[in-house]
Order: C-alpha cells, then structure tokens, then sequence
C-alpha cells in the first residue's frame, strides 16, 4: 500500500480524493496554507501548514504537488531531496532555469519525478496518436491547434493574474497543448516566435486588493459577455490571447492560438500529412476524430471515428493519470510522460511570451545538458 501526502488542497486536488485507487494507495497526510481547507480534510489525520513537516514523515512514499505554479519549483526540488516520489502538476515550472533545476535535482537524488500531464490520458488525444502513428495521413508537416476558453475569465480574478506568478497563460495553460503537439509530432520545438495581446480584461471591473477573488463565475453561463463581468484581480498584466508559430526540431510547422474571452470552449487540433488529413471534433465527450484521405468536401470525411463519453474528469483522463501514477511510485520505474517534455512545454510558453513582448523576435530553445537527457531517456540506460 502506497502512502502519499498532498501538498496544497486546491481545486485541481480533487482528482486524488476523487481517483485514487484505495485498493493500493492511501492519503496519510496534507499540507496547506489554509487552516480552514486543512480544517474540512476528513481522510486523514496528519495536517499542517507547513510542507515541510509532511516531509519529514518516513512513511510518506510518494506526494502530490498540487500548488500555485510559482510554488512548484521549490517544493518539488525539497520533495525530491527528501526522497519521496512527485507528481508535479504542470507546469514543472514558471522559469527554464526552474525547470532545469528540478531536473538535476531528481538525477542527483534519483527519485522519481512524474509531470501532471494528463492530457496524453484523454481517448481524444490518445485516438489521434494512434491515427497518425498508423500512417494514414502520411508524413506530418503542418500542424495547428486552436484552444477557445468560455471560461477564460476566471485566470483573471486571482494570482494567475500577474507575470510574476504564473509567467502568462502559454505556461499556465498552454503547457497542455504545447506537449500533446509535441508528442504526437515525435519532436521538440526548436523555435518559436510569439504575439499576444491583453484586449478584454483590462477594460473590466476589478475588485479591491482585500476581495476575495471568486473564480467559480467565469464557469457560469450567465459569466458573460466579457466587459460587463466584474470582480477581476487588481493588477492583471498577463495576455488574454496568445500566438505562436513553432518549428519542431524535425522540421514540422506548427501554430497554436488561445483566447480567453470566447463564448464557446474546445479544443480543436489538426495535423496535414503527405497523404491527408486529420481533426478533432470536440475533445472530451461524445467527440469525434474526421480524417481525410482523399479529395473532396470539408463536410464529407473519408472516415469519422467517433468516441463515447468516459466517466471522470477530462474525458478519463484523471482518473486514468492518477493510478498510472500510483503504480509509477510502487514500481519506481521510467515515467510514461518524460520530465524532459514537461520542461520543454514551458520552455516554448516561457520563449513564446519573451517573443511576444519583445517585438515578436523569434527565440531558439536550447535543451538540458545531456547527461540530464540520457539520464531521462526511454528506455533508462
């Protein structure tokens, strides 16, 4: 049986003590800034505001890092130092250089560091992978993703709000869908040139700096349009839409946009190939997967693969990435999303949001030093 602590009672949290897998895993201890979050926390006795005690406890095999982002760096790098298997919510970081300092520290320490990307779980994007690994649409050579969030407002109420927090809203969110674009196109962005803009929330409403920010609007339907909502953070200074071009390491081209202000929510990707073409049709639920292999109308897919709604959040996918973590820890083995792809999603939003405000200068990514590659390389040498 895996004992694991949490680390941060945040919204996000709830996928532990919904998904766990009780048959192998149990929570013995919490840690959280808030005496009242740790005050209604029922499924375990041992609770403390300071992270720092939960490490020190020796029967704790894994923990789960569920924090702010600016947070992450710091208490991953105390986890892994203490010797207890992460799970590291994206992003790994907000900064390269804290990317790659969590990364040298789990090699020092060899302890295990699994990233919280749980979209490579969705039957979307898994359905997609198989597709283009099958070679039906050919040789991949353009690649674009449009992300559209109805509830965007709600990364404009509290600390995601500020630069110096979450970086902007390429990492805090796109982090996401930059590493499904790399995994499914088997390369990293080598470079990457960036626009984005702040266009809504800096002409709404904003509440006082002692208000209780309330992020539960943004998820409500009534949340809208965008400039007669209210109650956003006091300092926002972050984009509410962004652009980036990419050019993969293998020669692939790819573009990906996100708005925060839209009335509708999805994501929507598609890959061209030297024999076709393939796109998604929603991304969690009944979706659907339309690919095109021959001439004809846009409305007329050769073939259409549709896939029926799973239980759990976002498609399956947490619960799904919530046991293979579980089993992660027990058999302390390679983890099936590489460290080295979390650090160079952020990579990409940290350098796509250097261009953007910096008169849209393309930037090179340069990758860890090699003995940090070998050492996360599949399978481990």
């Amino acid at each position: 049986m895996i004992k694991i602590g949490i680390i941060g009672l945040s919204r996000r949290s709830g996928i532990i003590t919904n998904f766990l897998p009780r048959n192998k895993a149990e929570i013995a201890a919490v840690a959280d800034l808030e005496s009242e979050k740790l005050d209604a926390f029922t499924q375990c006795k041992f609770k403390t505001t300071d992270y720092r005690e939960l490490l020190k406890r020796d029967e704790l095999d894994a923990v789960f890092i569920m924090t702010r982002d600016y947070e992450h760096e710091k208490i991953c790098i105390d986890a892994l130092q203490a010797g207890k298997t992460v799970y590291l919510e994206k992003p790994m970081a907000i900064t390269i250089e804290g990317c790659d300092r969590i990364l040298k520290t789990a090699v020092q320490t060899k302890t295990g560091l699994f990233p919280g990307h749980n979209m490579r779980y969705m039957p979307v994007i898994l359905k997609m992978k198989e597709l283009i690994d099958s070679g039906i649409i050919g040789n991949i050579q353009a690649v674009w993703c449009r992300h559209f969030v109805s509830y965007g407002s709600c990364y404009f109420r509290h600390w995601c709000s500020e630069r110096k927090n979450s970086g902007g809203l390429l990492l805090q969110k796109g982090a996401h869908d930059i590493d499904v674009i790399h995994w499914l196109c088997g390369s990293y962005t080598a470079r990457v040139t960036g626009m984005g803009k702040l266009s809504v929330y800096n002409k709404t409403k904003k509440r006082k700096t002692n208000e209780k920010p309330d992020r539960e609007l943004a998820f409500k339907n009534k949340c809208w349009p965008p400039l007669e909502e209210t109650g956003f953070s006091p300092i926002i200074d972050i984009e509410d839409h962004n652009m980036i071009l990419m050019t993969l390491a293998n020669g692939i081209q790819c573009s990906y946009m996100q708005c925060f202000y839209t009335p509708d929510s999805e994501r929507n990707y598609t890959f061209i190939g030297t024999a076709g073409r393939l796109e998604n049709i929603g991304d969690t639920g009944n979706c659907e997967i339309h690919v095109w292999t021959s001439r004809g109308s846009r409305q007329k897919p050769d073939k259409i693969y549709r896939l029926k709604k799973q239980t759990g959040g976002h498609g399956g996918a947490d619960p799904a990435i919530i046991s293979d973590f579980i089993d992660f820890a027990a058999d302390n083995t390679v983890s099936k999303i590489s460290p080295i792809a979390a650090r160079n999603a952020v990579a990409v939003g940290v350098l796509g949001h250097l261009s953007a405000r910096n008169g849209s200068v393309p930037r090179n990514i340069i990758q860890p030093e090699k003995n940090i590659l070998k050492y996360f390389a599949f399978p481990r040498k």
